[in-house]
C-alpha cells in the first residue's frame, strides 16, 4: 500500500512539474503562435537546460501562398519542395547557421595544433598569395575581416552553385578586389569561411564534407546534418540540419566543448569563438540588418554579455545563453526578414524569463 502511495505521489509531482514547465513557457508559446505567419507558417522551438530538453513547441499553419513560395524556392534551387509539418526531426537548409558549425570544425584543427589562428592563408593557397591576399589570417577568415570586397550573398551563392571545385572557388576569390587591409574591415560574406574550408582540405587531404562528418556530425550524433553532395561545399551556408541535431551542437557549445562526456572542442577554443572581433577601429562595410548591434566572433554573433547566436537567411535562429545557462533553437523557413532582429530579441527575452 505504501509503495503504491509513493508511486502515485511521485507521478502527481512529475505531472505538476510538467504543467508548471509548460506554464513557464506560455508567453514564448504565445509569441510563436502570434509570429508563425511572419516566419513562414511553420516553426519549431526547442529549449535545453540542466542536462535535458525542457520545452518544445511546434506550430504548423502554412497558408496557400506560403506553400507556393516554398515550392518556387525549391524549384529555383533544384530541390524537392517540402511543405510537411515541422517536427524535431524535420530537415531543412539552415543557411548562415552553417557558419557556426564550420568555424567549430576549423577550431578542431587549431586544438590539434595542425593550424594556428595567426597562420596566413597564402602558405596553403598560393592563388591568394599571387593576388595579394596571402597575408589574410585564419582568425580573419572566421570573423569576416579578410578585407575582401565580396559580392552580395545571393550573387555569391549563385556563383558557388556553378563552381566545379574548391580550387576554382579560391581562384574566384583571388580575383575579387580588396576594400581595406585584412583585420580593418568587417564584411559579412561567404568568402572567409570558404577560404578556411579550403585550408583544412589542403591540410587533411579530405573533403570538407568528410571532415565535418568525422569531426563533428558523428561525435555529436548529428545523423541528419551535412553540407550536401555538391561539387564544392559551401561552409558559410550549405548545411542542412534538424532541430534535434543542431541542438546537440548547441549543447556542446553550452558545455564549453563537451558532449555526452566527450570533449569535441577545448574550452579555450569555445572561449575564443565568443570574443567580439568587431573592435572600435574596425570599419563595418556590410552587416545584415537582422544582426542589429550584435558583435561577431568566429562563425557566431555576440549578443552583448548574455550569449551567442548564428541566425540563418531562412529564419532559423540558434542561440546559447551564457547568462542563463541554456540553449535554444528556432527552426523556421521564410525569406521575409523584416523585423526579424526585433523578433529574435523578443523570443530570447521571453525564454530567459521562462527558464529563470
Amino acid at each position: 500500500m505504501k509503495n503504491r502511495l509513493c508511486i502515485a505521489l511521485m507521478m502527481l509531482l512529475f505531472a505538476r512539474q510538467q504543467v508548471n514547465a509548460q506554464e513557464n513557457f506560455k508567453k514564448a508559446d504565445d509569441w510563436l503562435d502570434a509570429n508563425a505567419s511572419s516566419i513562414g507558417g511553420r516553426a519549431v522551438l526547442v529549449i535545453y537546460k540542466n542536462g535535458k530538453v525542457v520545452h518544445t513547441r511546434a506550430v504548423n499553419d502554412m497558408s496557400m501562398r506560403q506553400k507556393m513560395v516554398t515550392k518556387l524556392i525549391a524549384r529555383k534551387t533544384g530541390k524537392t519542395a517540402n511543405t510537411n509539418d515541422f517536427t524535431l526531426q524535420s530537415r531543412q537548409p539552415v543557411a548562415s547557421c552553417s557558419k557556426w558549425l564550420s568555424a567549430a570544425l576549423v577550431m578542431t584543427f587549431v586544438d590539434e595544433g595542425k593550424l594556428k589562428l595567426t597562420d596566413t592563408v597564402g602558405q596553403y593557397l598560393p592563388a591568394l598569395s599571387k593576388s595579394g591576399k596571402g597575408n589574410i589570417t585564419i582568425s580573419q577568415c572566421l570573423s569576416h575581416l579578410t578585407g575582401v570586397k565580396a559580392p552580395d550573398l545571393k550573387e555569391s551563392l549563385q556563383e558557388m552553385r556553378n563552381t566545379g571545385s574548391m580550387d576554382e572557388a579560391i581562384d574566384n576569390i583571388a580575383k575579387l578586389p580588396m576594400e581595406g587591409q585584412p583585420g580593418t574591415v568587417f564584411r559579412y560574406s561567404n568568402v572567409g569561411l570558404q577560404i578556411a574550408g579550403a585550408v583544412i582540405e589542403k591540410i587533411s587531404g579530405k573533403s570538407f564534407e568528410t571532415l565535418f562528418n568525422e569531426r563533428l556530425a558523428k561525435p555529436l550524433n548529428m545523423q541528419n546534418t551535412d553540407f550536401g553532395k555538391a561539387k564544392v561545399a559551401l561552409p558559410a551556408g550549405g548545411a542542412q540540419s534538424t532541430p534535434e541535431d543542431y541542438m546537440n551542437f548547441l549543447v556542446m557549445i553550452l558545455n564549453k566543448g563537451t558532449f555526452n562526456g566527450k570533449r569535441i572542442l577545448t574550452e579555450e577554443s569555445v572561449k575564443q569563438m565568443q570574443v567580439n572581433r568587431i573592435t572600435p577601429s574596425v570599419k563595418i562595410a556590410y552587416s545584415p540588418i537582422e544582426a542589429g548591434t550584435f558583435g561577431y566572433g568566429y562563425g557566431e554573433w555576440i549578443m552583448g554579455n548574455t550569449g551567442v547566436s548564428s541566425p540563418g537567411l531562412f529564419g532559423s535562429f540558434p542561440w546559447v545563453s551564457n547568462d542563463k545557462q541554456y540553449a535554444g533553437f528556432l527552426m523556421a523557413y521564410s525569406l521575409k526578414s523584416e523585423g526579424r532582429h526585433e523578433r529574435y530579441k523578443e523570443l530570447v527575452n521571453l525564454v530567459d524569463e521562462a527558464v529563470k
